[in-house]
């Protein structure tokens, strides 16, 4: 395995997609509902193993998630729905693949019938463990500023912060656990501001909005 960085140099998107209703109830989200028709496709090509992530489509949803690299052997390869739930609603706007060198790919994305936002890291090396979140904070969402090095999640107590290409972390408390509809996130979490050295987040907290800040150091 390459310990170098290698970044994402070419993203290649082929897709088709068209206006559909999902008849999905709840918050109006802020990416449109879209019939996936094609494959979206991923590919690190400055690399001469082309590590890569593809997403096949099937009745208007991402169905198979695959991932490999040039001379790996087998593909890796796990449904949807199997990895993040059934019936996600992805419009190619509203993701972002990040691939490091044949370490590992991180997807993020949002579900366009509710905002919700999810982020998927899967290993190249069998051996390793997949990662999935589906309480991201994701920079889709207007309100959610996040710099493009780092992905950001909550467990309902804090917010945490990890750096794409290194995995180090770091967090902010919200003082006490919450109660967060992850569908409706905007009722708790308002809006969001993250870089690599500082949080800063307007939150509900006992029906008051409070905005909390930390200065931070990745590790």
């Amino acid at each position: 395995m390459k310990g170098l960085l290698l970044p994402l140099a070419a993203i290649i998107f082929t897709y088709s997609i068209s206006s559909c209703n999902s008849g999905a109830s709840g918050p109006q989200s802020f990416c449109d509902t879209v019939c996936l028709k094609d494959s979206l496709k991923f590919t690190a090509a400055n690399n001469p193993l082309m590590p890569h992530m593809y997403i096949s489509a099937k009745n208007c949803l991402a169905d198979t998630v695959s991932w490999g690299y040039d001379g790996m052997g087998a593909e890796r390869k796990l449904g949807m729905a199997d990895l993040m739930g059934d019936g996600l609603r992805i419009n190619p706007a509203a993701l972002s693949c990040f691939i490091r060198d044949t370490s590992y790919a991180l997807l993020s994305f949002n579900d366009c019938s509710t905002g919700r936002g999810y982020i998927l890291k899967v290993p190249f090396d069998k051996k390793g463990n997949i990662e999935r979140k589906s309480s991201a904070v994701n920079s889709f969402d207007p309100k959610f500023a996040v710099d493009e090095s780092l992905v950001a999640y909550t467990d309902r107590g804090n917010i945490f912060v990890e750096e794409k290409a290194t995995g180090k972390k770091a967090m902010m408390t919200f003082g006490q656990a919450l109660e967060i509809d992850y569908d409706n996130f905007h009722k708790t979490l308002d809006s969001v501001n993250i870089t690599p050295t500082r949080i800063w987040i307007k939150i509900n907290i006992d029906n008051e909005w409070k905005e909390l800040e930390k200065t931070i150091e990745l590790k």
